[in-house]
Order: structure tokens, then C-alpha cells, then sequence
């Protein structure tokens, strides 16, 4: 089981991440976690800071020779802005001469001011901040390293901005990551795509900004993963604590939850077939299911 762990403010020095729990051999270069985290400053109408942020890594643990040796792995992504906020984020005795006052809507502001005590919303915002997922990424990288070893490849896109929505038949394959990259909304809708960027065009207009929603999906999972004996081995809910803990997801579908929500049973529930594999002997359940 991974396990992983971060640290480290918005505009503090950096971010850390700590990985345990990966196996040892597994190749792994810096490199790899740079181009994930250019991938994560990709998208149409981004904010001003992500295009100013340049990503400087340096793995500090738990690789040797372009190998993870079993050990945790630790990755810090250091902040190249920090001599502007050296002073403001000091980790010395001192007091901010910039505090902020006034909590954001929609934020964890007003809630984490209120249970630790403090006047200061920096002290929640720094740590709040979508910057986080900066840090998420390493573990992405790795995580997917991980199941590339067992040819399990994920891909994702978006399937809506605002009110427009992507065709609902349209799913993309691990070939297609390119393609989706390539998209200025990370759309495999290209017709959507379009209608999403005059979507962000109208809202930039208006000072609004919008919602969204996006599909993961996972291709050569083995059967068997997760497990239906206690609550705190269920794939379901171990991929929903995940996704709710990404700042601002307030939502969370596996498959089609909505859409089948409405349905009777028998049109609801997934036909069962197989493709003409001895299904039995490659799963080692020959004396049945």
C-alpha cells in the first residue's frame, strides 16, 4: 500500500513530498517528474501565477542510480519566487507586516481561522492552496510508474466546463494523452473544446469564474483490486477519499452513479460476457468464482 505525505506552504521555500511503500528497481529520473508537473500548468484561461511558476526539483531520498531502492522516496519542489516572500513567510520568531484579514469566500479561510485561533487567513490560505497539488504530482508520477509495471496505464480528460459538457460517448485510451494535452480545455471533444473556451471567454467577461467536472479512467486493471470484507478496503471508497481530498472537488461519481441513479435495475447493471480467454486459468480461479 502507498503512503504518502507533503508539506510545505504556497510561498514558502518549497514543497516536500514523501513517498513510502514503492517497491525497489523501479526507473526514476527528475526528469520524469518535471514534465508531469509542466502537464499540470497546462489549460486554457489558468491564473497569472501559473505562468510565472517554474517547477525546480530535486529528489533528496530514496533513489540511487535512476532506481528507487525500496526506502521512501522524497522529492522537494522548491518555490523560485521565495526571495519576494522570505520576510512575509520566515520560519524565525517574527511578526507578518502584511497580515490578511479578511477570509475568501469558498475557501477554508473563515473555518481554519476560527479552529486554530488566528487573524492571519495566510496561515490557512498558504497551506489550503490549490499549490498543493504540485506536490500530488510527484506521487501521481510515481503511483503511475507503479502500475505501468503491470501494464495498468490511466489516462484522464474533461468531460465539462460550466454548461457545456463533452459527447458522453466519447472515451479516450492511453494513446489518446497526447491528443488531450494538445487541447487548450484538455478536452478529447474537440467540438466541446471549442465551446469551453468561449465559455471561459464570457465568464473572463464578466469577472466570474466557472466549475467544471473530469473522468479518469483505468485501462488493464486486474480483478480483484480492493476488497468487499471490511469498509476501509473498498476500492470505491478509498478512490473517493483521494479525489475529495484535492482542494475544491465537492463531488465524486464512479462509472455512470448519476446517470444509472435513475434507472430500473434492469437497465442499470453491467451485462457479463467474456471475449473467448480462458478467463479461469489466467485468474487462477479454476474451481469457480
Amino acid at each position: 500500500m502507498l503512503r504518502f505525505l507533503t508539506a510545505g506552504e504556497s510561498h514558502g521555500p518549497g514543497l516536500v513530498t514523501i513517498v513510502e511503500g514503492l517497491p525497489a528497481g523501479l526507473d526514476v529520473a527528475a526528469d520524469d517528474f518535471s514534465a508531469e508537473l509542466a502537464r499540470r500548468r497546462l489549460g486554457y484561461g489558468r491564473g497569472r501565477r501559473m505562468s510565472l511558476e517554474t517547477d525546480e526539483l530535486e529528489i533528496l531520498g530514496g533513489v540511487r542510480f535512476g532506481k528507487t531502492l525500496g526506502s521512501p522516496v522524497a522529492v522537494v519542489i522548491r518555490n523560485t519566487e521565495w526571495p519576494k516572500w522570505e520576510e512575509e513567510m520566515a520560519a524565525s520568531p517574527g511578526e507578518s507586516k502584511r497580515p490578511l484579514r479578511t477570509p475568501r469566500p469558498g475557501h477554508a479561510d473563515l473555518a481554519g481561522m476560527i479552529k486554530y485561533d488566528t487573524r492571519d487567513a495566510r496561515n490557512i490560505l498558504e497551506r489550503a492552496s490549490a499549490r498543493e497539488t504540485a506536490a500530488r504530482t510527484i506521487v501521481g508520477c510515481l503511483a503511475k510508474k507503479v502500475l505501468a509495471a503491470i501494464d495498468v496505464a490511466v489516462v484522464s480528460h474533461v468531460v465539462a466546463i460550466g454548461s457545456v459538457t463533452s459527447a458522453s460517448d466519447l472515451l479516450p485510451g492511453p494513446q489518446d494523452q497526447n491528443a488531450i494535452d494538445a487541447s487548450e480545455v484538455r478536452a478529447f471533444d474537440a467540438g466541446a473544446a471549442a465551446a469551453m473556451v468561449r465559455e471561459i471567454e464570457t465568464a473572463k467577461a464578466d469577472r466570474n469564474t466557472l466549475g467544471g467536472v473530469v473522468e479518469v479512467l483505468v485501462y488493464g486493471l486486474p480483478v480483484g483490486i480492493g476488497s468487499h470484507v471490511h469498509w476501509d478496503r473498498r476500492l470505491d471508497a478509498e478512490l473517493a477519499r483521494a479525489v475529495m481530498s484535492i482542494q475544491a472537488i465537492k463531488g465524486v461519481e464512479i462509472g455512470d452513479a448519476h446517470t444509472v441513479a435513475g434507472l430500473p435495475g434492469s437497465e442499470a447493471h453491467d451485462q457479463i460476457y467474456h471475449d473467448g480467454t480462458d478467463f479461469y486459468r489466467k485468474t487462477n480461479l479454476a474451481g469457480g468464482i
